[in-house]
Formats: structure tokens, C-alpha cells, sequence
């Protein structure tokens, strides 16, 4: 039923679909609804960005619903502070904090069985490992800066995969010759 390629073009047509003047509550509801079907319910942003996207293309806002939408959604996400910001690949030690941060969140939801919780933290560490991994790929990049990144990916898989073990094995890493011959002793 729907054309659109991308998920901000699908936005749009169901916007114009609605046929309205104006965006509100029960409009951006019904976009989400919609790009929830065609992308899941993890596509879908939040109602600020919608409507931003929207009042680009022209559409009124009527802005006090739309905050009260946020608002009411933020109340709804106890998981979004713990995770603002956890991730940071732009060097050693804020990878390596990063982890350190995770490790301490993957601790606490598997002591308190939140499942929700440990899909998160794995989730967030899969978008860091990626990251990395993408920039060490890029050929555009610094070589220094890719052969860090593709170190630091090989962090978060190793954490992924024995997180139990990882301060263990971390030490040894920053100790091996390997490493020093890349990076030096003071990392």
C-alpha cells in the first residue's frame, strides 16, 4: 500500500495520506502506528522528530499535544538515562569507560533478571562495536585512527562474548606485545 523507500519519506506520505492542516497527538500516533508495521516498533522515533520532520515540509504543529506526547513517553522510558551517552569510541579510555559502564549495567538488569535491560546493554554495545568497526574500515580515515577503532571493536566483541573475563584478558592485552608495537605502553 505505502510507497515510500525510506522511513522519513513513509512518514511524509502518511502525512499527506491524513490529509490534515495541522500535526498533533492523534497524527503523530498514526504515523507511528504505520512506520511500526512497515520498520517494527524500534524504527519508530520519538514525536519531537516526527513533527520536526513534518513542520519542515510545512505541516502546523499543534505544539502543546506534541509535548505532552513526549512528555508522556519519556515518563514511559525508565532505560533512556542509564543509557544517554554510555557509549564513546573516540579514543582508549572512554572505550574503555564505555565498557567499564556497560559491564556495571549488565551486572545490575542480570542481578535484578531484566531481560529488557540486558538486550540493551548488548544492543548498545553492538551499536559501538559497529561503529568502530565501520570507521577502522573506512579508507578515507587515518590510518592510526582505523587501526585504534579496529582495536577497540575487537574490545567489544571480546566483552560481548565473556564479558566475565574481559578485565582479565584487557590487562593482558594492554601488556602484549602486540599492542605495544601498535600503540605503545601508555594506553
Amino acid at each position: 500500500m505505502w510507497q515510500s523507500r525510506t522511513k522519513n519519506d513513509l512518514i511524509i506520505e502518511v502525512w499527506e495520506k491524513l490529509d490534515c492542516e495541522s500535526i498533533g497527538a492523534v497524527e503523530i500516533e498514526a504515523i507511528e502506528t504505520v512506520v511500526g508495521e512497515q520498520y517494527g516498533r524500534g524504527a519508530i522515533d520519538n514525536p519531537m522528530r516526527i513533527a520536526r520532520l513534518l513542520a519542515d515540509e510545512g505541516a502546523d504543529l499543534r505544539h502543546s499535544e506534541i509535548m505532552e506526547l513526549y512528555i508522556a513517553r519519556a515518563s514511559d522510558r525508565p532505560y533512556e538515562a542509564a543509557f544517554r551517552d554510555v557509549v564513546n569510541i573516540n579514543g582508549f579510555r572512554s572505550a574503555q569507560r564505555s565498557i567499564k559502564n556497560l559491564e556495571a549495567l549488565r551486572r545490575k538488569y542480570q542481578r535484578d533478571n531484566d531481560k529488557e535491560g540486558l538486550r540493551l546493554v548488548r544492543e548498545a554495545a553492538l551499536n559501538g562495536k559497529l561503529a568502530a568497526a565501520e570507521t577502522a574500515e573506512r579508507e578515507r580515515v587515518d590510518p592510526s585512527i582505523r587501526q585504534i577503532n579496529a582495536e577497540i571493536a575487537q574490545w567489544f566483541t571480546v566483552w560481548m562474548q565473556t564479558p566475565e573475563v574481559f578485565d582479565d584478558w584487557f590487562d593482558l592485552r594492554q601488556r602484549s606485545g602486540d599492542f605495544i608495537d601498535k600503540f605503545g605502553k601508555s594506553n
